[in-house]
């Protein structure tokens, strides 16, 4: 008994380090683990988390201070220092690599200013972004830290987009209107910036009849996980840009010649600003470090937000006091219940009020509206499905003066809906 004792004291702290060694091992890991901040703005960087085991995300907290979370893993928020929280609905986490995830860390003004105001009275110039992971197999909850560091500027932040507006210079409308072989204005885009960095990139455009951007397609490059990056959908390709943003807030980005915008045939055009991803030191995510595979994953220019989309329409010819150009839907557009149905048309001189109207083919009135100057579109109620018993309808839209004379109309165009029943004969 006297020898077994020293022999125990020499192997119990041996077998305590395995323990430990065994369950840091065992625990999710971050990169990068540590970011650069600034303290009055907006940030947005890309994370990738790996080593994870039949664990899924769920919300993340700001705070000040951490304090251990046992019986969980790792340490979590102190409850007195939180200064922001993402509810799980809003998580922006992706699976990505080999078991990974890939998280979008937006961080509002809003926390930036809390934790410098906290600074100011004496707490750390870091704060800490805290994402909770659960299992799915009854384990305990385990929390995963980025460090936060509060820089005065912009330098050494994560390259980030903060906020893009669109628009035609010199027009205050969030729409154009133009006839056919009409040239339109200059466009620009209006860039909020964090960091410094090359932003890269090209403008392209929908053309009237081809199915629109889903909301991933709209995404900067560098928000997506490395494997999605090459699949969002391609338009047509109306110029490049490639241009070395110091370190400040604010950009203006010219747009493409306006010459190089098609307007020859009537219809809804998109434009589109398609942001690629370039290499920028503070928005490197190491995929090797975390254990979910090789290389390092470059996210210059990541957004948390997707990119705006510029409409403009071209009309066959300028409306006349007789004829009202119809700008969507398309002759004979195909719409499902879920889609969403706007007519759009050529506004008329002198107008002063016009009046959708939507028909059965047996002629019979399902949907009339009247509608004030100064829009050009009308939006149907979601009871216009319900009440398309064929599946094809027809509209059309007239304009009237102050004094009820018919100045304007349009002919009918048709268009079809996936009804319900409808969909149950097909079954």
């Amino acid at each position: 008994m006297s020898r077994s004792i020293p022999v125990l004291s020499r192997v119990l702290p041996l077998m305590l380090f395995a323990m430990f060694a065994v369950e840091a091992a065992a625990q999710i890991r971050v990169n990068p683990s540590g970011l650069n901040i600034s303290t009055q703005s907006p940030t947005a960087a890309f994370l990738t988390y790996g080593n994870l085991n039949n664990q899924v995300p769920a919300e993340a907290t700001w705070c000040g201070e951490l304090i251990p979370a046992t019986p969980d893993i790792g340490l979590k928020c102190h409850p007195a220092t939180i200064f922001g929280v993402i509810p799980a609905r809003y998580d922006r986490t992706t699976l990505s690599g080999s078991g990974g995830y890939t998280d979008i860390m937006s961080l509002p003004a809003s926390v930036a200013r809390r934790a410098y105001q906290a600074a100011n009275e004496g707490a750390a110039s870091s704060f800490f972004f805290v994402r909770r992971f659960v299992s799915t197999v009854g384990g305990p909850d385990e929390f995963v830290v980025v460090t936060c560091r509060m820089t005065g500027g912009m330098s050494g932040s994560p390259f980030s987009l903060t906020s893009v507006q669109l628009g035609f210079s010199g027009v205050d409308k969030p729409i154009i209107f133009a006839r056919e072989g009409q040239k339109l204005p200059p466009i620009k885009a209006e860039i909020t910036y964090t960091g410094s960095g090359r932003l890269v990139g090209r403008w392209e455009v929908v053309m009237p009849g081809e199915e629109p951007p889903e909301a991933r397609d709209l995404l900067t490059e560098a928000t997506l996980p490395i494997e999605q990056r090459k699949t969002q959908r391609r338009y047509t390709q109306l110029s490049r840009f490639n241009v070395f943003l110091r370190p400040g807030d604010r950009y203006a980005l010219a747009g493409p010649d306006p010459a190089t915008l098609p307007v020859q045939i009537a219809g809804e055009y998109l434009l589109l600003l398609r942001i690629e991803a370039s290499d920028d030191s503070g928005a490197r995510s190491d995929l090797a470090a975390v254990g979910v595979g090789p290389g390092i994953v470059n996210s210059g220019a990541v957004s948390a937000v997707p990119m705006p989309v510029l409409r403009y329409f071209v009309g066959a010819g300028h409306a006349t006091s007789t004829m009202i150009s119809q700008l969507t839907p398309d002759e004979n557009r195909r719409f499902t219940n879920a889609d969403v149905i706007e007519f759009t048309w050529m506004q008329v001189e002198r107008a002063s009020l016009y009046k959708v109207e939507v028909s059965g083919i047996d002629g019979g009135t399902i949907l009339s509206a009247l509608l004030l100057p100064g829009t050009g579109f009308y939006r149907a109620p979601s009871w216009l499905e319900e009440r398309a018993e064929t599946g094809v309808l027809r509209w059309r839209v007239l304009a009237f003066s102050e004094t009820g004379a018919l100045l304007g109309e349009s002919t009918w165009r048709s268009f079809h809906v996936e009804t319900i029943s409808s969909t149950k004969q097909d079954q």
